[in-house]
This record gives C-alpha cells, sequence and structure tokens, in this order.
C-alpha cells in the first residue's frame, strides 16, 4: 500500500528535530482534572473535551511542536462498557485527534506570528493500557496474536483515516505485540513511529533484545521512527546506542517517563526528576542520535520547556 505523505514527512525537510508534548494525563491532573477511570484520560473525550483542549494547548505553549491526542486508552469496547454504543464509541476515539487539531488551530491564532510547524500524533496504546492494571509495563498477557490484532485493527484503521499526521504506537512492551502492528501498519497510509516500554538499557518489558525489535521493522514502507517511550531516563542513552547500531538510518524517538516508579496496585508514584534534569538529559539523548523528543508520564510543561531548550 502506497503512505500518505503528510506534514511529519514534510516537517523533516526543513527542520533536524521534533519537540514532542509530555504526559497528557500529568497535566490534566495538574488541571485538576480527576482520571480515576479505566479509561484514564479518555472518559474526557466525552465528559470534558474542552480540558484536553486545554492541556495540548499547555504544552504548545511549552515549546511542543507535536501533540499526541488523547486516544492512548480510548477503545470501542472500554466506551461500550460505558453503555456507549459502537458508533459513538467510534466518533469518541476520531474525536481524539480533532480536538489536538482544534488545540493547534487556536494556538496558532493566539500566535500568528511563530514560524514553528505543529504537528498532531495519533496514539496507539498498546493492548495492555485498556486493561488498566500496568501490564503494559509486562507485556504477559498470554493472549493469541489473532487476538491482538483484532485488538488493534479497529482502533488503528479509524485513526488512519483522521486528520493525524502521524500514528504514534506506543508503549509496545513485547515483541509479540511488535510483530502484530509491524503486519497491521503496513495496512495503513499514514506515516507511523513506533515505540516501546523497556526493563533497562537493551530490553524491552518482556525481555525480548531492543536491537531484535529494530531489526524487525527494518525497511518497513509506513513505519518512520522507532524508540522508546514510558521507560526510565537512565535507560535511554544506552537504547539509542541498541537503536541506531541496529539501523544507523531510521529516526530515533524517545519521550520517556520522569524517572519517578510507578506502583499501578496503589495508583502512586515514588522519586523525583526536575524539569532541568531531563532537559539537560534530553541535551545528551540528541547527541547521541535521538531527532524526536519529549516526556511521557510524570513529564509536565516545564519539562518540556527544558528540553526545547537544551535541544535547539
Amino acid at each position: 500500500m502506497s503512505n500518505r505523505k503528510t506534514r511529519f514527512d514534510d516537517y523533516f525537510e526543513s527542520n533536524a528535530v521534533l519537540i514532542l508534548d509530555g504526559g497528557l494525563g500529568t497535566q490534566l491532573q495538574a488541571q485538576g482534572l480527576s482520571l480515576d477511570s479505566k479509561l484514564w484520560s479518555a472518559h474526557l473525550l466525552r465528559d470534558n473535551p474542552q480540558a484536553i483542549i486545554d492541556a495540548h494547548l499547555a504544552y504548545f505553549e511549552a515549546g511542543a511542536s507535536c501533540a499526541i491526542a488523547a486516544s492512548y486508552q480510548a477503545t470501542v469496547a472500554g466506551f461500550m462498557a460505558l453503555e456507549l454504543t459502537a458508533d459513538h464509541a467510534r466518533s469518541l476515539i476520531v474525536s481524539a485527534v480533532n480536538l489536538a487539531v482544534k488545540a493547534r488551530s487556536e494556538y496558532l491564532d493566539k500566535h500568528p506570528q511563530q514560524a514553528r510547524a505543529l504537528l498532531v500524533a495519533a496514539s496507539i496504546g498498546p493492548y495492555g493500557a485498556a486493561l488498566g492494571d500496568g501490564s503494559e509495563y509486562t507485556g504477559n498477557y498470554k493472549l493469541t496474536d489473532k487476538t491482538l490484532e483484532d485488538f488493534h485493527r479497529d482502533r488503528l484503521m479509524l485513526l488512519d483515516h483522521s486528520q493525524a499526521d502521524v500514528l504514534a504506537c506506543e508503549t509496545i512492551p513485547s515483541m509479540q505485540e511488535a510483530k502484530v502492528l509491524h503486519a497491521l501498519l503496513t495496512q495503513v497510509e499514514t506515516p507511523a513511529w513506533i515505540t516501546f516500554s523497556c526493563s533497562d538499557g537493551y530490553h524491552l518489558s518482556d525481555g525480548s533484545p531492543i536491537a531484535e525489535v529494530v531489526a524487525l521493522f527494518s525497511g518497513h514502507a509506513t513505519v518512520r521512527a522507532i524508540g522508546i517511550n514510558c521507560t526510565s531516563p537512565a535507560y535511554i542513552n544506552s537504547l539509542i546506542t541498541q537503536i541506531k547500531t541496529a539501523d544507523k538510518d531510521r529516526r530515533v524517538v524517545v519521550y520517556p517517563n520522569s524517572g519517578e516508579v510507578y506502583n499501578a496496585a496503589e495508583h502512586s508514584w515514588s522519586g523525583t526528576t526536575t524539569a532541568s534534569e531531563c532537559g539537560l538529559a534530553a541535551g545528551q539523548w540528541l547527541r547521541n542520535g535521538a531527532t524526536i523528543l519529549g516526556g511521557c508520564c510524570r513529564m509536565g510543561p516545564d519539562h518540556i520547556a527544558s528540553i526545547r531548550h537544551n535541544c535547539r
């Protein structure tokens, strides 16, 4: 299938580095919103879409050039569990991209003189994200490939036909899920990136060597970048080296969490990493070969502003 050229491809013709946003849930909580739902931030697509627009705007104001839409945990089954119809569920999933596009338009209307191009990525979270039990950090699903394929296909095809500039397959924890997405991404037209959750500087959360996963995607026509997200910053330099060694030509995308540790059972975080520390670390990630950089859980607008300052 031919690939649709979008703003994502155009962006790199005149820019060397793309700065992503930070944790959407992190900013929504900072705005006073409760995410106490199995759908996490996705429940706001129905209940408070303006809050999502405001969160995207906060990251654009901080210097992000790409907003990742609130579709990470948005699934048809998840919305139907709230007694919505399948059609309503699908419309809400697509609305995640529409809200990010609206935020982009509002930012540009407010700042008509700013020159940087702004992108929108459609988030495609792993199977474990829909469970809300932290299993996106283990990949221990005990499912068939067919079950994973059925889970991903509907949402992926919906978002492929949205206004997204790029599809962001995020926090993928296992080789099994990577293989399923590899096949499905050959069927889409929108450019994509795929990022993995990792347990150390060499392995995905399920123990698969990241170098083997990178080799799997070698030559993939749709996947423009490969990398890591929602992983401790302590492992990022090693993981960049592994990716660049396995595929020296592919763009590397990194947006780790803050370095704090999440307890899925208690829904709490421990530890801390400051915005300035993350910004300085991002400068090293850039020097090591990453060209798409941002933050994930517990990384807010201050972190993104610091990353932009250190990755000019």
